[in-house]
């Protein structure tokens, strides 16, 4: 079974990788802090391995002058994967926010693009049903737009899981893969697309129980808020993707998760969030 060939792909890169296993163990230290946000209970973490990601330059001549650590040829030496429908190699993520993170990126270097992907999405949760997979679009917090990928982290760890009151989402629960698919395109198709833009902005959320799907797909406007870019007190490296979308803002600098309020994150949400009304 892919749940096994996963868990022994885990216990192999934390025995022989060595970054990978620095920073599974620095996790287990990181500090939580949780705050209610509109009723809602939003994590914050900080972890500073998260830096390379939240900091990425993703404008497009940043992303042609390196080279794609996506491709299996620029991969460490150490890491090692698991096949996934031809088309796919399950990878350990060595720069976690979960206590079991994978990075599941196209076999091919093909841009980051959803629309034919969604049912590879749903075959991946439900194989991997003890993970809730995710995809980032790429003006979404995506830090490889060139290079398609999946991630997942393992069920239990997001808010937005057992929370069905959640603002700013469009929701949808099936057994029914049709319908699954029907959904997504009829939602997809209805979003705006923004001047320049490959598709339209969105963080999308799926795992699989109890015979059934459940998607969250977030409407973005906005890559980063304003206090990304702020000088002085004001800032915060908030570079906001699906995790933090499913309710755990992550912060790189200590500063950052010590400032962090309740009302920052609600207004970061609503300066970056299409409403779902659209």
């Amino acid at each position: 079974m892919m749940k096994d060939k996963i868990k022994h792909l885990f216990a192999e890169q934390l025995n022989n990788w060595d970054l990978a296993k620095t920073n599974y163990k620095a996790l287990e230290q990181a500090k939580i802090k949780r705050l209610n946000v509109n009723g809602h209970e939003y994590k914050v973490q900080f972890n500073p391995a998260r830096m390379a990601s939240s900091a990425a330059k993703v404008d497009p001549a940043s992303v042609l002058k390196r080279k794609c650590f996506l491709c299996s040829d620029n991969c460490p030496a150490e890491q090692k994967g698991v096949p996934f429908k031809e088309r796919y190699t399950i990878l350990i993520n060595p720069y976690p926010i979960f206590p079991r993170h994978l990075t599941v990126p196209a076999l091919e270097h093909t841009p980051q693009l959803i629309a034919s992907r969604f049912n590879d999405m749903l075959d991946l949760a439900q194989q991997l049903d003890d993970y809730a997979v995710f995809y980032n679009g790429p003006g979404c917090g995506a830090s490889a737009p060139d290079h398609f990928h999946f991630q997942a982290g393992n069920k239990g760890f997001l808010p937005v899981e057992n929370d069905r009151g959640w603002e700013n989402v469009i929701r949808v629960e099936s057994g029914n893969r049709q319908y699954m698919l029907d959904r997504f395109r009829q939602t997809y198709d209805a979003l705006p697309l923004q001047p320049d833009d490959t598709e339209p902005m969105l963080n999308l959320l799926a795992w699989y129980g109890n015979g059934k799907w459940t998607t969250c797909l977030f409407p973005r406007k906005k890559h980063r808020p304003a206090c990304y870019s702020a000088e002085g007190d004001a800032n915060l490296l908030i570079s906001p993707a699906s995790v933090d979308m499913g309710g755990v803002f992550i912060t790189p600098l200590e500063k950052d998760f010590i400032k962090i309020t309740a009302e920052h994150i609600k207004d970061i949400l609503e300066e970056v969030n299409l409403p779902v009304a659209v």
